[in-house]
């Protein structure tokens, strides 16, 4: 990853757009889309507002006269599209004091790129190719937009209107997370995407105590949990999604040393990660056992199948000890020409390559 994402808040001051035609129109319609307030340069001063909302030319001032004399004070970046030579040399200048600056299709003159967007409100998605192929990010945007739920916007929304309250109600921070994901994955989440705002509501208000809805233990501190997964054969696009669910809710994540990088991309980016050497094989069950008794959501990440026949038995009798809460999810088959359900007898029946098929899709 070259480029880092980011959010720019474009409402802290102007934003100064060098160019004219099409492409500067199309920049238009996104940075007035984001809320900034534009100085727009142009050739000859030849701003050709075609195809622009009056609401979206409200927040442009037609600037006149060489852009490469402006005033650049509170200017929070700059942008070329369709300027030529001008906006080469406009974003030389702008590089020289520090602004962030985009020229259209030249990385060589950019700090940052602009990404192909997924707008849904307060759900915003960026997607980008470091700037080597905008079909590919369009068509992923493509596939993105026809994956969001047309509401989601309004389901983040929603959840902010109510933070402070719970955050004052819910002291600890990996509860807060865990209130928070069965409202989005239940019923209030579903009443939200459906428009029915009103009852959402309703139905939060409801919830006389929250620490317990997010399933906090007696004494008020979050439960923890194991979770063994099988990475299998090393493939991310062969991970399940059970076993990817478990790495996206994971607070703290023991993982083989030969499990591929790939797989280890897709953990929550600020959960923990402790490899697993073979030499710690015989020490890392007591580690899982005192880490989900501090009460954090932990996942044993094994290379491979894993958990087969005659394998992991050794470490769910340990949780299972411990009286920790524990779950299995079984990996694909490294060799992919058989499943195996986890099972704790050896003589567990294997699956052939067509059962196997047929259980997939199943």
């Amino acid at each position: 990853m070259r480029y880092l994402p980011v959010f720019l808040d474009l409402q802290t001051g102007p934003v100064l757009l060098v160019g004219t035609g099409e492409l500067a129109r199309a920049k238009l319609r996104v940075l007035v889309a984001a809320g900034a307030r534009i100085r727009w340069y142009a050739p000859s001063d030849e701003h050709d507002a075609h195809g622009l909302e009056p609401a979206q030319l409200a927040r442009i001032e037609f600037a006149k006269g060489d852009p490469l004399a402006a005033d650049l004070t509170g200017v929070v970046a700059v942008f070329s599209a369709g300027a030529g030579d001008v906006g080469v040399a406009m974003a030389l200048r702008a590089k020289s004091v520090g602004l962030p600056v985009n020229v259209m299709d030249d990385l060589a003159h950019s700090t940052f790129i602009f990404p192909a967007i997924v707008d849904r409100g307060d759900v915003v998605v960026a997607i980008g190719t470091g700037g080597t192929s905008p079909v590919v990010a369009r068509r992923v945007r493509e596939r993105i937009e026809a994956a969001l739920p047309a509401r989601i916007g309004e389901l983040a929304g929603f959840i902010g209107r109510f933070r402070k309250s719970i955050h004052d109600r819910i002291p600890e921070f990996p509860l807060r997370r865990r209130f928070w994901e069965k409202v989005i994955d239940g019923r209030i989440g579903a009443l939200v995407l459906s428009g029915r705002d009103v009852e959402a509501e309703a139905a939060l208000n409801e919830i006389d105590d929250p620490s317990a809805f997010a399933g906090a233990l007696s004494s008020g501190a979050a439960e923890g949990s194991v979770t063994l997964v099988g990475a299998g054969p090393g493939d991310p696009d062969l991970l399940t999604v059970k076993g990817l669910r478990a790495l996206q809710d994971a607070d703290v994540v023991f993982h083989d040393e030969d499990v591929s990088s790939e797989i280890l991309d897709r953990i929550r980016r600020d959960a923990a990660r402790i490899a697993v050497s073979r030499r710690d094989l015989d020490t890392v069950n007591p580690r899982l056992v005192d880490a989900a008794r501090a009460g954090r959501r932990v996942v044993r990440l094994k290379a491979g199948e894993a958990f087969g026949p005659g394998r992991g038995g050794k470490d769910i009798a340990a949780l299972r000890e411990a009286g920790v809460t524990h779950f299995v999810v079984p990996g694909i088959a490294a060799d992919l020409g058989e499943v195996r359900p986890f099972s704790s007898s050896a003589a567990a029946p294997r699956l052939t390559r067509a059962r196997a098929a047929k259980t997939l899709t199943n």
